[in-house]
Parts: C-alpha cells; sequence; structure tokens
C-alpha cells in the first residue's frame, strides 16, 4: 500500500526556478527548503532531523489488502551496469545518459524484448525473472553541495537540444508484402515529424522552459506518432495479427549528447571494448547486433509466422549472449567474448538468417546476401561500432546516431525502399568508462547498496488483481528540470526515518543508513501493459483514502526500498550524489526507478493470494 508524502511546501528545484507546489497523478512534490527571497544557491542537503514527519499510510478497510510480500533480488552482486533504459527508452543504446544498478533479468538491456526477458536467468531467489534499476550513487570528493541540480539557464551550456524517438523498423515483426509500402510511407513520417520537432527546437530561444518542450515539442509529436504507429500496426496486424506499437510513441528532448555537461570527466571519449574487458574496467557490455528486419522485402502470407518466429530466435539469441557476458564477467582471457559468447552467436544467427531466406523464397524472389547481417559486436556508444560497412541501415525517426540505426550512411544494403530521411545526427552517446563507469558528467565511485528491498503491497480499501505480465512502469522522473517537476517524487530518508521523504538528499544521525525509498504506481487501467508515455496505464491510488481512481484497479503495489552505508563525514560534506542526466546536474529530485514485470503467472498469483490474505511473505 502506497505511502504518501503530504507536506506541500513551496519548493525551488534550484533558484531560477519558480516556488509551487505539484501534485499530479497521485504524485506530491516535497520541498526544497529555501528562502524565496534568498539569490543564493540552495543547498541540496538537509539534516534528517529537519525534514517534517509527511508520509501518511492510509488505513486498511474491511475491504482492503494488508499483505506484503518480499522479493529477494540481491543488491546487484554480478555487477550488471548500463547506460540503457529498456522500459523508457526502449532501443536506445547508453539512452539514459547515466549508470544504472540492474536486479532481477540478466539479459535485459535496451534491445530487449518480452519474449526475450521470459526467457533469461535472474538474480531473484524465486525465480522472479523481472528487472528493476535505478541511478547509481556515487562518492564525489570534488562535489560542490551548494551547486548541486539544474536551472533552465544550465540547460543552455549542455548545448542545443535534439529530439530522440526509439526505432520502429527494428521492433516490426515480419512485414506482408501487401503492406511494406504503407509501411514504408508511413515510417517516413515518423522521420518528417521528427525533423520537423527538431526544427522547433532549434529555434527555440529557451530551452529549459518544460512548458515549452511538454506542450510544443513533445507532446504534439507523441500525438503525431500515435496515429502514425496505429496505421503502421493495422496495416501489419491484417488476417488477424496482433502488433502493438504504443511503446515507442514517447521521444525524449536530449541535452548534452554524451558531452560532460553538470560536471567534469576524466575521460574524453568512449573506450572501444576489444573482446573480454576487465571486471572492474567497464560497464556490463550489450551486444550490437544488425537489423535484419530492416533489409528484408515483404514476406509472402505463406511466410510470416515463420519469418515471425525466426526474428523472435535472433532477439532470444542476443538475449542470451548478454546474459553470458554477466554471468562469465571476469572469466577467461582477452579473446573470451569472441571465442566463447560472439563466435557461437554468429554461427547461431548465419543458420537463422538462412532458415529466413528460405521460408521466403518458397513463395517469392529470396533475399539475398542476409549473411551480412550475421556478425555481432559489443556496444561501445560509437555509433557504428557494429555494423558491416557492406550492410548498413537506414537511419529513421530521430535515432541521433546513438548506435541504435548504424552510422546514417544509405548504400543500398537493403531492400526495404525506405530511403534516408533521417535529420542530422547528433553525436552519439557515450558508454561508461574507466574502473568508476564515469560518463556524461557522472563521475566518482559507485556506491553498492548494502540492501534491497522489493515489497509488492497491498491496497486500504480493496483487493488486489494479478500485474499483466510484461507491464512496465516508471516512478519518479529523471528530468524534473526540462520536463516540469509533476512526476517527480520525494525518496531520501534514512533507516529509522520512513516516516518521512525529502527530495533533497540527506544527512543521517550516526548509526542510520541513507535510504531511497521509490514507491510505483499502484493501480492499473485493466487492459495495458505499457502506454504511449509509459505511464497513462497506471495511476497512483489517492493518497487519504488509498482508492483507486475510476476506471481503475488496485494491483500489487512495488516498492523498492535501497540502503546505502556511506560515511557521516562524506554526508556532512555532501559528496554523495546521484547519477543524472546532463542537464540534471546530480539534482536529487530527479530520483527514478524502472520495472518490468516479467515475474510467472504462478509467482504472481501467490503475490496476490498473500497480500489479499494479509499475510507477510517472503521468498
Amino acid at each position: 500500500m502506497t505511502h504518501r508524502v503530504t507536506d506541500r511546501r513551496k519548493f525551488r528545484l534550484i533558484a531560477s526556478l519558480s516556488a509551487v507546489a505539484v501534485v499530479a497523478a497521485g504524485t506530491a512534490a516535497v520541498a526544497l527548503a529555501a528562502n524565496d527571497g534568498d539569490p543564493a544557491p540552495v543547498s541540496a542537503f538537509v539534516p534528517i532531523e529537519q525534514v517534517s514527519k509527511n508520509v501518511v499510510t492510509p488505513k486498511t478497510g474491511p475491504n482492503g489488502a494488508s499483505g506484503v510480500f518480499t522479493v529477494d533480488c540481491g543488491t546487484n552482486e554480478n555487477g550488471k551496469f548500463s547506460a540503457d533504459n529498456p522500459v523508457a527508452q526502449p532501443g536506445l543504446q547508453h539512452g539514459a545518459q547515466h549508470v544504472h544498478d540492474f536486479v532481477g533479468n540478466l539479459s535485459i538491456a535496451a534491445d530487449s524484448t518480452d519474449e526475450s526477458l521470459e526467457d533469461s536467468e535472474t538474480t531473484c531467489r524465486n525465480g522472479d525473472r523481472s528487472s528493476y534499476f535505478w541511478p547509481v550513487v556515487r562518492i564525489n570528493p570534488n562535489a560542490n553541495p551548494a551547486d548541486v541540480g539544474s536551472s533552465p539557464d544550465k540547460i543552455k551550456e549542455t548545448g542545443p537540444g535534439s529530439v530522440a524517438c526509439p526505432s520502429v523498423r527494428k521492433r516490426l515483426p515480419a512485414v506482408p508484402q501487401r503492406a511494406r509500402d504503407e509501411v514504408n510511407r508511413n515510417l517516413q513520417q515518423l522521420s518528417q515529424q521528427v525533423k520537423e520537432a527538431n526544427g522547433k527546437m532549434a529555434a527555440n530561444q529557451n530551452p529549459g522552459d518544460p512548458n515549452f518542450v511538454n506542450n510544443t515539442i513533445l507532446g504534439p509529436l507523441r500525438a503525431k506518432r500515435v496515429a502514425t504507429l496505429d496505421r503502421i500496426a493495422t496495416a501489419v496486424s491484417r488476417n488477424g495479427r496482433k502488433v502493438n506499437l504504443t511503446s515507442l510513441a514517447e521521444c525524449d528532448v536530449r541535452f548534452g549528447h554524451g558531452n560532460h555537461g553538470g560536471g567534469h570527466s576524466n575521460h574524453s571519449k568512449p573506450r572501444k571494448f576489444a573482446g573480454q574487458p576487465e571486471a572492474q574496467d567497464a560497464a556490463t557490455p550489450t551486444i550490437k547486433c544488425p537489423s535484419v528486419r530492416s533489409a528484408l522485402p515483404g514476406v509472402p502470407d505463406q511466410a510470416l509466422d515463420e519469418v515471425d518466429r525466426e526474428l523472435a530466435l535472433l532477439d532470444k539469441q542476443i538475449a542470451e549472449a548478454n546474459q553470458r557476458i554477466v554471468t562469465t564477467k571476469g572469466q577467461g582471457g582477452p579473446n573470451f567474448i569472441d571465442n566463447a559468447i560472439l563466435g557461437p552467436l554468429l554461427s547461431k544467427r548465419v543458420a537463422t538468417l538462412d532458415r529466413i531466406a528460405i521460408a521466403i523464397g518458397r513463395n517469392a524472389e529470396r533475399p539475398q546476401g542476409l549473411e551480412r547481417f550475421a556478425k555481432c559486436n559489443l556496444g561501445n556508444g560509437g555509433g557504428q561500432e557494429n555494423e558491416d560497412p557492406e550492410a548498413p541501415e537506414v537511419p529513421e525517426e530521430g535515432d541521433n546516431g546513438n548506435g541504435d540505426n548504424g552510422n546514417g550512411n544509405n548504400n543500398g544494403g537493403n531492400n526495404n525502399g525506405g530511403g534516408n530521411t533521417t535529420t542530422p545526427e547528433a553525436p552519439p552517446l557515450a558508454a561508461p568508462t574507466g574502473k568508476n563507469l564515469e560518463l556524461v558528467g557522472n563521475v566518482g565511485k559507485i556506491v553498492r547498496p548494502a540492501q534491497v528491498k522489493i515489497e509488492y503491497r497491498g491496497n486500504a480499501t480493496s483487493k488486489v488483481t494479478a500485474m499483466p505480465k510484461f507491464l512496465k512502469m516508471v516512478t519518479g522522473d529523471a528530468k524534473p528540470t526540462s520536463r516540469g517537476p509533476a512526476n517527480a517524487r520525494a525518496t531520501w530518508t534514512c533507516s529509522g526515518f520512513e516516516d518521512r521523504l525529502s527530495d533533497k538528499y540527506v544527512i543521517c544521525p550516526q548509526g542510520s543508513k541513507v535510504m531511497r525509498v521509490h514507491d510505483f504506481a499502484g493501480c492499473w487501467d485493466g487492459q495495458n501493459a505499457d502506454s504511449a508515455n509509459h505511464r497513462d496505464h497506471v495511476r497512483f491510488a489517492d493518497p487519504q483514502s488509498g482508492a483507486c481512481p475510476q476506471g481503475f484497479k488496485a494491483i500489487p503495489q512495488l516498492r523498492i526500498s535501497i540502503l546505502y552505508d556511506i560515511s557521516r563525514d562524506v554526508q556532512q560534506k555532501g559528496q554523495y550524489q546521484l547519477d543524472a542526466f546532463p542537464e540534471e546536474n546530480h539534482n536529487p529530485f530527479s530520483d527514478h526507478n524502472d520495472f518490468a514485470n516479467v515475474n510467472s503467472d504462478q509467482t504472481m498469483a501467490k503475490i496476490v493470494k498473500c497480500v489479499n490474505d494479509g499475510r507477510r511473505c517472503k521468498e
């Protein structure tokens, strides 16, 4: 059952943001305490004793559910770190521009599919294959606690913003012959929409205005993409095939482009992986392969199911390779990944691509040269690290050279007729590098969690129903400055002080641990596993009664609590900070957490029964 911050004091994200109180979709902002007339920067740290008790837990009624089901998924002992965000930025390699801790699903990466997640191994003791991930915390001796956070003016320092969107072309199933031309026309429309949005962004004189970003850029673009994606899905789905592309609708305005805005990095360019990286000298690399979907011609009706199965198998092969990178970290010599992972993957892909060509060739002209798409490499953020020069892909939809669509050239290595309709590329996003996995101003040693507690909780007014498999959720907002604070949430507290939450970093008394508490929405629309903005399909319960909004039903409400052993001296000096987007400059109010539900139906049924029975269960 959700707890709620009720203190609606005025706050400032940094001195230049107006003092407001925001409550949206059941989310409240906690105060960044400051004197409104004081022009000095706002300190980002506060002793927890100075934070008012502001957490309210609605009383469980006679029809409510008070149980708690706790899952032990460890504390990322495997060292799975990545700048991918497969929930909010699917398909965008290093799209988060900051490093995440991952627990649970071992194969998840930017290009993961639902099917590949379901086949993964997991760190969770009960076999839960769900993925839980959040930004890391670092200790930076050079941090300035009086200059943490961001403002519209600071956004300008990161350079002009540009629009980045998930690739649709690389997520499509087999496209029927009769629909290929229609699909290509709509893919070109997606590119044109991004080009127009980038034109508006370039002409904007105030990139830090969240109203402009949301109302003039992202909102209209999302609406256009939803309509275009629906047309693509309709064209592909005829004859009973079901395709849902909604999760690819949300785009983002990116600032910094891998520069070190808001901080200074010791690394001027991304490290290029060659063979096995040293166990403590790289973030977890992921496999990047050329997308054969971009090269396939229209597929005959008789071959659609077979080609779709083979395309799904290609995705699963990549997921298996990504998982092996995690589970074999530190094993073998410098050529271990080449010989033990990339080599076998190449052989599997050659055979699978050959079966695709045979399936199409039975009822149409057999596509030639698909074997050029078999070779994969480790993604390093260089934008073209995994592309065979003889098999480039068609860039599209404003992917902006982030490693998702190759190098932006089109010299005939495709058969889809899409053409090069992309806007000029932004610099590629860098991969985390060095022993501290640094990038984009996020520097210093990563603090490993002392404890991670994952709980599924009840609802005060009604019994809970099962979450749908592959439900995606985000809580908090990684960009409260550029997008506005409506979805941001206060998360910081100290162990023993869970009755209060702050949107500042906290200074804890001796013997108490720094703590982050992330509550996810506990109400679901009953239909959709995701939505265009990754939020509309779920809601937070009413903060006072605990009831879900009309049209929504209660589901087990996820809470993730993360504890850290950080010395009191470091806390008092303001030397620990959150990884963040460049424009946020380690803003503590940008804290967030992401979740993809891959619990089996049996496990979810156990969770529901435990919660509804009012028991406390642990697995």
